[in-house]
């Protein structure tokens, strides 16, 4: 089979988890790059030996018909225009997380999918880890019996990126959009998707992104300059009520005194509940004992297998024509509850959905 002709639109430090997922599978060809950060877009075209460089979207789809698909991987108010444009084009769309800036965007994006009848795909990555693969098979097996209450948190205590990820006008929000919807997404999809029914949420912008702070940070972008904006929250919690009665607790932060950084999911069941880090442990009951079992082997999130793994499931359903794992609707879904829990934040009431 002829291989599939990919783009990268917008080549920050996510995009190298991309192009080095297409680049190790059969299927794909790397074709060309689009930026509007021209010396970036020159480093990343020598880096990996891509010569068709572009720094306007609609030119390089204008001179390259022959491209199959996109990767949408910019500033997050760039996902609805810049995914919208290539499905226009006829091209496959790969869109990073989150969809988008607010739900009608979304809706914008699903419908121009439709029109166009291409994929839109949206990169929850989590979906392809494999301690979900695990969780998702305790839970078919009944190991945990009702799950009716899950937790997350990611707190980072320095760990704002800079550049792009601060600027509300460019990123739609702090954490809560940028690492949160990971988190929500995964627990709902391993909830088997039940629709939020309400939110109530808090965010709290009081430590910025600690220029004063020596310590290195977490990580920095790409994108970041010495004159970066720094206007969206720095802590987020939030409590998502499901249609099924199951709740989630989401507990996120760029900047917190805390005294170690923490990043892990729970589910909690009638028979048995699950933590997910660097591992995945069952805490259950054995012949009457309250046991603790940390499961052997590579159980953690691998985010160079788990992109391997999106994006031969993308190539696969382009060449395939199989419904892909990350819909639109999913994208849609996960844009609700975000807007929901700043309009929440905003307004000081629980929102309903």
């Amino acid at each position: 089979m002829e291989k599939l002709k990919i783009a990268i639109v917008g080549v920050g430090g996510i995009s190298n988890s991309h192009i080095a997922a297409y680049r190790a599978n059969p299927n794909a060809e790397v074709y060309a790059f689009c930026d509007i950060n021209a010396e970036r877009l020159r480093y990343m075209g020598e880096r990996y030996g891509v010569e068709r460089l572009y720094t306007d979207e609609a030119e390089m789809l204008r001179e390259l018909p022959e491209l199959d698909a996109v990767s949408v991987c910019t500033w997050n108010s760039a996902h609805a225009p810049c995914t919208i444009m290539a499905l226009d084009a006829g091209k496959h769309v790969l869109c990073e997380k989150p969809m988008a800036m607010n739900v009608e965007e979304a809706e914008a994006m699903k419908a121009a999918a439709e029109r166009n009848g291409r994929l839109l795909m949206i990169g929850f990555i989590r979906r392809f880890g494999r301690d979900c693969d695990i969780v998702a098979d305790m839970i078919r097996s009944g190991n945990l019996g009702e799950v009716y209450y899950a937790k997350t948190v990611n707190l980072r205590r320095n760990g704002n990126p800079g550049g792009w990820f601060g600027e509300k006008a460019r990123s739609g929000g702090g954490p809560l959009i940028d690492l949160g919807v990971h988190s929500i997404d995964l627990v709902r999809y391993l909830l088997g998707k039940p629709r939020a029914v309400s939110v109530y949420g808090v965010t709290y912008t009081k430590l910025g992104s600690r220029p004063d702070i020596k310590t290195p940070k977490f990580y920095v972008s790409a994108s970041a300059t010495d004159h970066d904006i720094c206007d969206c929250e720095d802590l987020a919690s939030v409590l998502i009520r499901f249609e099924n009665g199951a709740a989630l607790s989401v507990e996120m932060s760029f900047s917190l005194n805390i005294g170690k950084e923490e990043n892990s999911i729970q589910l909690f069941g009638t028979k048995g509940g699950v933590r997910m880090a660097d591992d995945v442990q069952l805490f259950s009951q054995l012949n009457g004992y309250l046991s603790n079992v940390s499961l052997e082997g590579q159980t953690g999130l691998d985010m160079g297998s788990g992109f391997r793994s999106e994006i031969a499931h993308f190539l696969h359903c382009i060449q395939t024509g199989e419904p892909c794992r990350n819909s639109a609707d999913d994208g849609i879904e996960l844009m609700k509850i975000l807007t929901a829990s700043y309009e929440s934040a905003a307004t000081g009431h629980e929102v309903i959905l």
